[in-house]
């Protein structure tokens, strides 16, 4: 490894996370690229919806998403309270989760890969009734698939922390849509159950993105410094 080798490695190795981060956010802004990770963030946030629902007594009649990135859970039973709340919020949860178990080995790197495959694949199986989500689903498959296959062991772990922070930040950025004075979505819901006006939930919502993404900064930055 040449000396200019070397100080490239070491001054990604210690921005790692600010770099990811521009790059997740530069991806969010072009059409095309961004439109996987669209879905996968839709996908998360609908399966919040759906992991809700069956945590609070429910259960999951299906699961769409739509080729514009927007999805939809319909789920029957549970508190519609904490189902309608955890979709932006488990969204937020999942691509912290995902960053951070894949920054923390090659070995977590790839049973992250593996557990969303097993999710996408049972989602499939269990809650997709129309061809368009079946389609999406199997894109994202592939997209998982080949990402196992990489073999540079150190670019899975990047690739996949770049989905995980791609995912939060859209998650973050997401609830800012419901403001759009048509009183839909789950903001809206949330608001007739509580009272709460939606703008408030919003705020929430982008406080849990930000604090999750604090949080990754910081242990980022406290794992290098002990290493």
């Amino acid at each position: 490894m040449t000396e200019s080798t070397s100080n490239n490695s070491s001054f990604f190795s210690r921005y790692q996370f600010w770099i990811l981060l521009v790059l997740a956010g530069t991806l969010r802004s072009f059409p095309i690229v961004s439109v996987p990770f669209n879905w996968l963030e839709s996908y998360f946030h609908e399966i919040s919806h759906g992991l809700a629902a069956l945590l609070s007594g429910g259960k999951i009649i299906r699961i769409q998403l739509f080729l514009d990135g927007a999805g939809l859970c319909t789920s029957q039973g549970g508190s519609r309270l904490f189902t309608s709340f955890m979709g932006y919020a488990g969204a937020a949860v999942w691509g912290a989760i995902i960053y951070q178990l894949a920054r923390q080995h090659l070995l977590f790197a790839r049973g992250v890969c593996i557990t969303i495959l097993l999710l996408l694949i049972a989602s499939c199986i269990f809650w997709t009734q129309d061809l368009l989500t079946l389609f999406i689903l199997t894109i994202l498959i592939l997209v998982f698939s080949l990402k196992l296959k990489l073999a540079d062991n150190d670019a899975l772990q990047k690739v996949i922390q770049l989905v995980g922070l791609t995912v939060l930040l859209n998650a973050l950025m997401s609830p800012f849509y419901l403001i759009d004075g048509r009183a839909l979505g789950d903001g809206a819901t949330l608001s007739e159950l509580t009272l709460v006006p939606e703008i408030i939930w919003v705020v929430i919502w982008f406080a849990i993105g930000s604090a999750l993404l604090v949080w990754l900064a910081k242990s980022t930055s406290k794992m290098r410094k002990k290493s």
